[in-house]
């Protein structure tokens, strides 16, 4: 199976999942940055998964960008994955922001919205992996986390 995983990453914490993520597929993977990949280079993909830390509820501006480049129908017959890196709900501290980000809701729900609308096949539900702050570091265990996500893909594949 070629499978392409791309992500968007600002202070390294998406990047590691990503790569986390890319253990279990061994050779099979195309491990890429959002921004050093068109869509072209994709024709053969049979699973893409892609990734952003939430900014704003949503994905970042060249993960954006990069789904939008998708045409219409492109990712017919492609298997899709979405994942975001989120800040814990109990690290903020106030009770308003902590409600607006609750119920805001994250990138990976709209990664994996639009990679459907664009005729892909979602094979795992959107997964979100957290960080202890705006700039992390990763919380415990997110990293075999994001290993075990992978590997529950290729069961799915």
């Amino acid at each position: 199976m070629y499978v392409s995983i791309l992500y968007e990453s600002f202070f390294g914490n998406t990047e590691k999942i990503a790569q986390a993520m890319a253990e279990p597929f061994g050779s099979a993977v195309l491990l890429k940055k959002i921004d050093n990949v068109s869509f072209d280079e994709l024709t053969e993909v049979e699973l893409l998964v892609v990734g952003s830390p939430t900014r704003g509820f949503r994905p970042c501006e060249k993960t954006k960008a990069f789904l939008k480049s998708i045409p219409e129908n492109g990712l017919n017959g492609v298997k899709v994955a979405a994942f975001d890196t989120r800040i814990m709900l109990e690290t903020i501290k106030s009770k308003p922001l902590r409600f607006m980000v609750k119920t805001g809701g994250y990138a990976a729900k709209h990664i994996a919205k639009t990679l459907q609308k664009k005729g892909g096949k979602l094979v795992a539900p959107p997964e979100g992996f957290m960080v202890t702050g705006e700039e992390g570091p990763l919380a415990d265990e997110e990293l075999e986390r994001a290993r075990n996500w992978a590997v529950q893909i290729i069961q799915q594949g």
